[in-house]
């Protein structure tokens, strides 16, 4: 399968998929926020609640994983990306995005995982460029790709027609 068969692009309810793991945008210490982080806890119980709880928190740029529980998907990866309004450089803010990404994708390939749907991670309260936010999550799916047999198919769960179409044109680039 060459890269490109690897890449999807959508415009959907990420809380709804069915795939091996869907990726949430959560927040440091972990509690129930707004957006794609309370859309996928509300649905998925109290028991990713539970395990939430235990966990505790995840650094901007680090990932973690929990059962789906009541989702469609089986396996829900939790990561949280820097704020856009942070006092880091925007190379670290850069570099802490790209990490988000990354190590949802290691996690997936550590667990078996043949498919994982991302949502637009920092874009929504967090602030980050859509063009930009995409840009890098592009980039380090595909080299996460281009070296590793898993996951098999990567999709960008896209919640407005705006940003499927930047997904689009970038799977659709040369550089795909």
């Amino acid at each position: 399968m060459n890269l490109k068969q690897r890449l999807e692009a959508i415009e959907a309810d990420i809380s709804l998929l069915a795939f091996d793991a869907i990726a949430n945008a959560a927040n440091a210490p972990l509690q129930m926020g707004g957006g794609v982080d309370g859309a996928i806890r509300r649905k998925a119980g109290i028991e990713m609640e539970n395990d939430l709880r235990k966990i505790g928190r995840c650094a901007p740029g680090d990932a973690i994983i929990t059962k789906g529980y009541r989702l469609a998907a089986k396996h829900v990866i939790h990561t949280v990306a820097p704020m856009w309004n942070s006092g880091h450089s925007e190379k670290q803010k850069d570099e802490l995005l790209a990490s988000c990404y990354g190590n949802a994708l290691r996690l997936a390939s550590e667990n078996g995982l043949l498919t994982i749907a991302f949502p637009a991670i920092g874009t929504g309260i967090y602030g980050w460029p859509p063009d930009r936010a995409s840009q890098i999550a592009f980039s380090t799916v595909v080299n996460h790709l281009r070296f590793n047999a898993l996951p098999e198919r990567v999709i960008f769960c896209c919640f407005s027609r705006s940003d499927l179409d930047r997904y689009l044109t970038l799977i659709h680039s040369p550089d795909a």
